[in-house]
């Protein structure tokens, strides 16, 4: 099979309706590596450099989980943009995000789940808008 375990995929497909970064920058812990005095940086398995996470708010409403975690690998760690005036949190979008299946088994049953990364985070494009009609219809009366 040709399908690697990370499958490309585009932000929109995974949030059509936009996506809000609703925490800053973290690293991602190596809990093998790690021990109750030292916390230890997560590395990524393919390109050996450090992980981040930014946690993101879905505002679809018919998302089944509205907060995700999208790990980054980079040098250094992702700069988030600035929030929309107005706006409490900054709208993103992804890049070279991948989706990678797996099955939880921390709740009351087992189910599929999935693990995003991306190769960057960026401010997110404004959405093209809908023109309205210039003719409306006319109400019978």
């Amino acid at each position: 099979m040709a399908l690697s375990r990370h499958i490309p995929i585009t932000n929109e497909l995974v949030f059509p309706a936009g996506v809000y970064a609703v925490g800053g920058v973290e690293q991602v812990v190596d809990f093998e590596a790690s021990t109750r005095e030292q916390r230890v940086q997560a590395h990524d398995k393919d390109s050996g450099l450090p992980l981040w996470a930014i946690s993101v708010f879905d505002p679809d409403p018919e998302a089944r989980t509205k907060v995700v975690r999208v790990k980054i690998a980079a040098r250094t760690p992702p700069v988030l943009p600035q929030a929309a005036a107005g706006s409490p949190f900054p709208a993103v979008s992804f890049e070279g995000l991948t989706a990678t299946p797996y099955v939880d088994t921390s709740g009351s049953r087992p189910r599929l789940a999935w693990s995003f990364r991306a190769t960057a985070v960026r401010a997110a494009s404004p959405k093209a808008q809908v023109p309205q009609s210039l003719h409306r219809p006319e109400s019978g009366g």
